[in-house]
This record gives structure tokens, C-alpha cells and sequence, in this order.
């Protein structure tokens, strides 16, 4: 599986300024990639193993907080709906999962875990604006918990891709059906999610054992 961008025009060029114009909160591509987010080691192994816990439909994001050796520190899902492609509006969704899920770090003077999002939508592999957005509102929520940002991967029905890293594959997809993982992962009740801008959906969370 290939990584790319939808064609740019004069017209598609015209249409995205409009976009940032309008709300301001979205990374271009270029962007992202020039912001240096730390690759990782085994993204298969990450992505198999968030959509077994969450198994994410489309609009489900997923973000999950990575420590040593990418291992599963907590992670937490939620469906977000919203009216405009807004990062301000995807961080605090992603903030309001991370807050839920794990305390902050604040307080050390560099980060020492990554969070990385793992978002289901329809289409194909190639960047959208909303993708745009959602890297803008993962950098911004990393910022304001203590964690380094890290990668932002799409889940479609072609498969999964790291996005400005043109890693990818085709299983798991958002079509697949989840693998088993044990007992090794500890349930919590649902809680409600309320953002501002979007609509409210129940947020799941699930945490790795220690």
C-alpha cells in the first residue's frame, strides 16, 4: 500500500487556505512531517493492538499513551462527531480522553511518554483536511498533558497508514473483525464525553495491565 496526497490544483490550493483562513488549527503536511514526531518501531503491532481493544468504526479516535519500548501505558477511544474540521475542537476532545485515562507530566522539564492517535474514517489513505485537523489537535493536547506527540495513523477500509511516514498496510482495516487479546487488558465503565462543538458520545476506556 502506497502513502500520498490528493492531487493539488490551483483550485484544492485555493479551497485548503480557505479552510485555515477559516479555523486556523490544521497541519499541512509538510507541516507535520517537519515537526520531527518520533517513528515507530513496530506500528503494525500498535495498530493490531488498539483496534483489538477499541475496535474502532468510522469517526472513532483512539489515543493511546505509549512508555518505554512503545509499551501500553493506557489508552481510551471515543466517537467525535463534529460540524467543522476544527483542531481546537479535536484537542479538547483529546485532552478531555487523556485526562480520563492517565495524570498528566507536567512537571518533568522534558516528556518521557508518547501519545499517538489512531483515527477511523471513510476514504481512502491519502491526507484530508480533517486529518489536518486532528494532527493539529494531537500536537496541541501533548503539549498540555506532558507527552511527546507522536504518530497520527488513519484506520480506512484499504487498511492503516502512519501518515508522513508512508508506512501502511492492509490489515487490520476499519472492516476487520478485532483479534483476541487475553486477559491481559483491564475493562472500565463508560463515561460520558461532552466537548464543546461536537456531538456527546460514551467514551471507552481500557488500560494495559501493569
Amino acid at each position: 500500500m502506497t502513502f500520498g496526497y490528493a492531487p493539488a490544483s490551483a483550485t484544492s490550493l485555493t479551497m485548503a487556505a480557505g479552510v485555515a483562513s477559516r479555523h486556523g488549527r490544521l497541519l499541512e503536511p509538510a507541516e507535520w512531517t517537519a515537526a520531527g514526531v518520533p517513528l515507530l518501531s513496530n506500528p503494525r503491532e500498535v495498530v493490531s493492538g488498539l483496534h483489538s481493544r477499541h475496535t474502532p468504526v468510522p469517526s472513532t479516535a483512539v489515543i493511546a499513551v505509549l512508555g518505554p519500548e512503545e509499551r501500553l501505558v493506557a489508552s481510551a477511544s471515543f466517537v467525535h462527531r463534529s460540524a467543522s474540521a476544527d483542531g481546537w475542537d479535536y484537542r479538547n476532545a483529546l485532552l478531555a480522553g487523556l485526562r480520563r485515562v492517565i495524570p498528566h507530566d507536567l512537571r518533568r522539564r522534558t516528556p518521557v511518554r508518547t501519545a499517538v492517535l489512531l483515527y477511523c474514517r471513510e476514504g481512502d489513505e491519502r491526507w484530508t483536511e480533517e486529518d489536518g485537523a486532528w494532527m493539529w489537535g494531537l500536537r496541541d493536547a501533548c503539549t498540555l498533558h506532558g507527552l511527546r506527540c507522536g504518530a497520527y495513523i488513519t484506520l480506512t477500509r484499504g487498511g492503516w497508514q502512519v501518515l508522513g511516514e508512508g508506512r501502511g498496510g492492509r490489515h487490520p482495516s476499519s472492516e476487520s473483525r478485532p483479534e483476541h487479546l487475553g486477559d491481559t487488558v483491564a475493562e472500565f465503565p463508560p463515561v460520558s464525553l461532552r466537548t464543546g462543538g461536537g456531538a456527546t458520545e460514551v467514551m471507552r476506556r481500557r488500560t494495559a495491565a501493569r
